[in-house]
């Protein structure tokens, strides 16, 4: 993405937009239910799309509002991306698709926090004006659970009194954060993480194949995190931590600072370097509890993961401990963000809090 281009909240870094893609993989139940509602004439006036990060819940999106908007068969899903309202879709030229996103805010040039009340309006002048139109008339909100109370209250009364032939797609990755008088005026589809052969093939149509059996292990059924890692070289990273804990409980302070640094990296538009670390981090400590109770987690994500975990985690206890030490990290983490403490001080930091946790 060039300098000048608007950045894109409901786009993963590195990854093409989820309107690009032509079919939806690894989540043949969300697909058959909406499907299942098509052909029995059922279709809801407003779908909430949920599930963990990266799984999908766009690419589904957009493929429904392609559904919608063309006329496609009741069995399927798939796009076909010459038909010329495909074409318009993803130049966001379609008249009768309207996006609400975080935007950008004009005194800054950066992305609001938040969906802004005023975004919300929007869609409401877009269904008045576009009615007079006929026809399917379809709205995308990524991500409905980023709207501020304001707007989540101007969304309700669209809910409460929804536009003939309209549809609205909520994309949510915490619906717990949405009213529940919008929850319960959706209809629900819950996707799921994606298996390790439905991950390796999205990622092999992303132009991401020699590595897809460790980045579908590491990203835990998310290509969107899966796609982040791989832009900011998290398998190399994800090696430096595991060879670190090879030796535990003694640590090499060189490598150990040398990770810390690169925490303090500035964050670019591949992502941010502090949380890349802090994620991984996480993940090897959530691998190591669980190596405790089922046994060390296969495909390796790393060289050697496997026998590092099964000796930090040897057992049940093991287990118990790890875990602490996962939500404990976690918790600085969030508490570190909140009062913006330096990266490479704090990742140090628990590195070696982490060295002196018993094996």
């Amino acid at each position: 993405m060039s300098d000048d281009t608007p950045p894109e909240p409901d786009r993963a870094p590195g990854a093409p937009h989820p309107r690009e893609a032509t079919r939806v993989l690894g989540q043949d139940q969300a697909v058959g239910d909406f499907l299942a509602s098509a052909r029995a004439g059922r279709l809801h006036h407003a779908w909430l799309l949920t599930g963990p990060r990266g799984t999908g819940k766009a690419t589904l999106a957009w493929a429904i509002a392609h559904w919608l908007l063309a006329g496609s068969p009741e069995d399927s899903l798939d796009i076909d991306p010459e038909l010329p309202v495909a074409r318009r879709i993803r130049a966001l030229s379609e008249p009768r698709l309207h996006l609400v996103r975080r935007p950008v805010d004009e005194k800054t040039g950066r992305l609001r926090s938040e969906i802004t009340v005023d975004e919300i309006r929007k869609l409401q002048g877009f269904f008045h004006m576009s009615a007079a139109e006929g026809g399917s008339r379809v709205a995308i909100i990524d991500a409905a659970d980023e709207m501020n109370p304001a707007a989540a209250n101007a969304l309700l009364k669209q809910l409460e009194e929804p536009p003939a032939q309209a549809t609205l797609l909520l994309v949510a990755h915490q619906p717990g954060r949405l009213l529940p008088t919008i929850r319960s005026r959706c209809r629900e589809l819950r996707l799921q993480p994606l298996g390790a052969e439905d991950m390796a093939d999205i990622l092999q149509d992303l132009g991401i194949g020699g590595d897809a059996e460790k980045l579908a292990a590491l990203a835990g059924g998310s290509v969107g995190e899966a796609v982040r890692l791989a832009g900011q070289d998290g398998l190399a990273a994800y090696q430096k931590i595991v060879d670190l804990f090879s030796r535990h409980p003694r640590i090499d302070r060189p490598s150990a600072a040398a990770l810390a640094e690169q925490a303090a990296g500035r964050a670019s538009a591949e992502g941010d370097p502090f949380d890349l670390i802090v994620t991984l981090l996480d993940r090897f400590l959530t691998r190591a509890a669980r190596a405790g109770l089922l046994g060390a987690p296969l495909p390796e994500a790393a060289r050697g993961e496997a026998e590092v975990l099964t000796r930090l985690a040897p057992d049940q206890r093991a287990a118990q401990q790890w875990a602490a030490a996962q939500a404990e990290l976690s918790a600085r983490a969030r508490r570190a963000r909140a009062v913006n403490l330096d990266p490479a001080a704090l990742v140090m930091d628990m590195l070696i809090g982490l060295a002196n946790q018993p094996a």
